[in-house]
């Protein structure tokens, strides 16, 4: 059934998104309700609600719907908004149209963003990447080569990613840049290095690409928003009106970045040689031919359980994230009286992706 959505009175109220799908479906269909179509489909005061959101804007499969095809759907976002939607736009096309923006626009400046920056396509880049630093850990250049291009990805996806409102130089970025190179490296180098020397097992030297990422992240989100940290994150009232900046704000929202992204990688590279060596024990047939599977096999498992951790990692803390004023009283006593003054309890921010 064909549901329209064709209302032009904007007296209509925002649409309750606690209704069931088939009475928010006759509400928009008799002009009753408008779907609110700048918030999540999902609430996003749970981690299910999250989940179910970032699980549709990740998608992988949107990388590969046609640029023309985003852009109609920014549009078709843009003229419902001003209710001058074509006569006939359902509700499943408003979905369709929340999906593609959310996957492929940024959220503060409404951009389209780089293809290979964008959170749906994280999962191909990152299974090819941990998938190269598992497999060829124990070759010094292999080793140098996968855990450099790791960290020009992960550099690419926190630009693409961060929050829009903050100005990054170009010396900012290489210096970004290079110090989560230089920080992966070390670890990754000097992990082997103490680990051939210990004589450790094969399997605890294949976890050595793990820890040299949970670092970098550390060092690379930082220093990627670093301006953040320096001049503070805008943060807003409650009904979204920018009260100033927060440098307390911005530490909470890497902070919470930094950890969703280790959150993600993790199990892929913790799991993927702990599957693969319980399945050479398991198996003399996959053991004999694991010169032939070693690399598809890791690759496969990779896409799957990095795959399915993104959604996962992003819905871990809210988007909109929040502060309490309080806080600020040790660490920013200008604001928090400021704040205060003004009545404000608590203020919200994007804490980025």
């Amino acid at each position: 059934m064909s549901i329209i959505v064709g209302t032009r009175h904007n007296d209509r109220v925002p649409l309750d998104p606690a209704l069931a799908e088939g009475e928010k479906e006759l509400r928009i269909m008799s002009g009753e309700q408008r779907l609110a179509v700048d918030s999540p489909r999902w609430d996003q005061s749970t981690f299910y609600g999250r989940f179910r959101h970032f699980a549709s804007v990740t998608d992988p499969t949107v990388v590969f719907v046609p640029k023309a095809k985003l852009l109609e759907a920014k549009n078709l976002l843009n003229l419902y908004r001003n209710h001058q939607e074509p006569v006939g736009t359902t509700l499943s096309d408003l979905y369709r149209a929340q999906k593609y923006f959310g996957s492929a626009f940024h959220p503060d400046t409404g951009d389209l963003q780089n293809v290979a920056g964008r959170m749906c396509a994280n999962v191909y880049g990152s299974t090819a990447l941990c998938g190269g630093m598992m497999i060829f850990y124990r070759s010094v250049p292999g080793v140098l080569f996968w855990q450099w291009a790791n960290q020009s990805f992960n550099a690419l996806v926190n630009y693409t990613n961060r929050n829009a409102k903050s100005d990054l130089t170009t010396k900012d970025l290489l210096v970004a840049y290079t110090s989560a190179v230089t920080g992966a490296l070390s670890v990754a180098l000097g992990l082997k290095s103490y680990l051939a020397k210990k004589a450790a097992s094969v399997t605890i030297q294949r976890l050595v690409p793990l820890a040299a990422v949970c670092v970098a992240n550390f060092i690379n989100i930082p220093l990627m928003r670093q301006n953040e940290l320096k001049n503070g994150l805008v943060v807003t009232d409650e009904s979204g009106n920018e009260v100033g900046r927060s440098q307390t704000a911005a530490a909470k929202a890497v902070s919470l970045v930094a950890l969703s992204r280790n959150v993600i990688a993790t199990p892929s590279m913790f799991l993927t040689p702990l599957i693969v060596d319980a399945i050479c024990r398991r198996s003399s047939w996959f053991k004999n031919n694991l010169k032939y599977l070693n690399i598809p096999v890791q690759l496969g498992l990779v896409f799957v359980l990095f795959g399915s951790m993104v959604p996962v990692g992003c819905g871990l803390f809210p988007q909109k994230n929040s502060l309490d004023v309080a806080t600020m009283r040790y660490f920013e006593p200008e604001n928090y009286e400021k704040f205060k003054a003004m009545g404000i309890k608590t203020v919200y921010f994007n804490k980025g992706l």
